[in-house]
């Protein structure tokens, strides 16, 4: 999966419907509202609300930075 994939555009979080974020080609799918990442397996996102996991402040901090493509 790439950001030009135009599935990117129809694919939406299981829990709160909103849009999600790649991170990194096949590594995951994000959702910054309620800090959640669902893994990419073989090029086909995990959307089930139990694939999805919690992630730490620090690592939602991470994320952000890199969907903004900016490094400190």
């Amino acid at each position: 999966m790439n950001p030009d994939d135009p599935l990117l555009r129809i694919l939406a979080c299981p829990l709160d419907k909103g849009p999600l974020h790649l991170v990194g080609p096949d590594e995951a799918l994000y959702n910054p509202r309620l800090r959640r990442r669902y893994p990419i397996v073989d090029g086909i996102p995990q959307l089930l609300p139990s694939s999805g996991e919690q992630v730490s402040d620090d690592e939602h901090e991470q994320l952000l930075k890199r969907m903004t493509g900016t490094m400190s």
